[in-house]
């Protein structure tokens, strides 16, 4: 592969080779990490994608609502992705990233034994969903199993829905997929019926979404297609279609250790930035899940598009400062 070389990154430390010193590392190579890097492939920018190919949408068929991509599967999105960026020079490498440290420059260790250095970094590690311990979740998760109306609803509109509550704030999805199908069950499963709200109530009515008291045991299948709901008292249930609320955990653990800045939110903690995605770790970016719960793959996309244009005006500055300088 051909590698645009550039010579703004001489003050690199010389104790690394040439192979070894980049411009940006970009950590991450879904959807907001290879717009990133297509910015800076198109920039002159010397920059490697660290991937280690755990996209949170993987068990998914397709992705929706990215315009002229809508329906394709995320496979073949990723994989287009990382032509593009190979025709301008970007290196992407199946590795992780498993520490970072920052002095002029930063350093990232890379689970593979590979140290390399750059002037600056886009994390865009995205988060992990965990998902309640129901048997059959897990495992026709992303099929008939979903977490997003918006990603799925137009697929499965019509059909017969079921919630499943992991939290007060269910009743929000619960009112939300009601858009999508006039059939709409909530199970409570661990959520206690007077933490309910009178307003969650009254909307659950206006909606007319069924409410089910009482724990889900599992879901029940036929033919590898769900087709209802089994509570713990043996009760079935038929529903088509299952959404649930994973827990978001942020995969923040190079934030920490560059010691980020990070905010509380009822979905996880997340790094503080800027319009652009800057972080308060000077030279440090972030885009995608990385920065929110509620990143989809278009947004994501332009969130890497955002903050690399940062990068490149953030270099190009500081290299024009360095030379008034002198």
């Amino acid at each position: 592969m051909e590698v645009v070389t550039v010579t703004r990154n001489k003050d690199l430390n010389n104790e690394f080779t040439d192979n070894d010193r980049y411009d940006v590392v970009v950590v991450g190579g879904g959807a907001a990490g290879l717009s990133a890097a297509l910015v800076l492939g198109r920039s002159r920018l010397r920059a490697l994608v660290v991937d280690a190919g755990e996209p949170r949408n993987a068990p998914s068929d397709h992705m929706q609502g990215f315009l002229t991509r809508d329906g394709m599967a995320p496979a073949e999105f990723l994989a287009l992705g990382r032509q593009e960026i190979a025709r301008y020079g970007v290196e992407l490498v199946r590795d992780r990233a498993v520490d970072v440290t920052r002095d002029a420059d930063f350093t990232v260790s890379l689970a593979g034994g590979r140290t390399v250095r750059a002037r600056r970094l886009i994390v865009t590690t995205g988060l992990k969903d965990e998902l309640p311990q129901v048997p059959g979740v897990a495992e026709r998760f992303g099929r008939d199993v979903l977490h997003c109306p918006f990603c799925h609803g137009w697929e499965v509109r019509d059909e017969r829905f079921g919630v499943l509550a992991t939290s007060p704030m269910s009743v929000h999805q619960a009112l939300m997929v009601s858009g999508w199908s006039d059939d709409v069950t909530l199970f409570l499963h661990t959520v206690a019926e007077d933490e309910l709200s009178d307003d969650d109530l009254r909307r659950l009515a206006a909606a007319g979404v069924k409410v089910v008291p009482g724990e889900v045991a599992g879901l029940q299948t036929e033919n590898d297609r769900l087709t209802g709901v089994r509570l713990a008292d043996g009760t079935v249930h038929d529903r088509s279609v299952v959404f649930v609320a994973p827990k978001a955990v942020p995969q923040t653990g190079l934030m920490e250790r560059l010691g980020a800045e990070l905010r509380e939110t009822p979905v996880g903690a997340y790094p503080v930035v800027d319009p652009t995605g800057r972080t308060s770790v000077p030279g440090v970016w972030t885009a995608g899940n990385a920065m929110g719960f509620a990143e989809q793959v278009v947004h994501a996309a332009s969130g890497g598009y955002r903050a690399a244009s940062a990068v490149v005006g953030d270099l190009i500055m500081s290299d024009l400062d360095a030379a008034v300088a002198d």
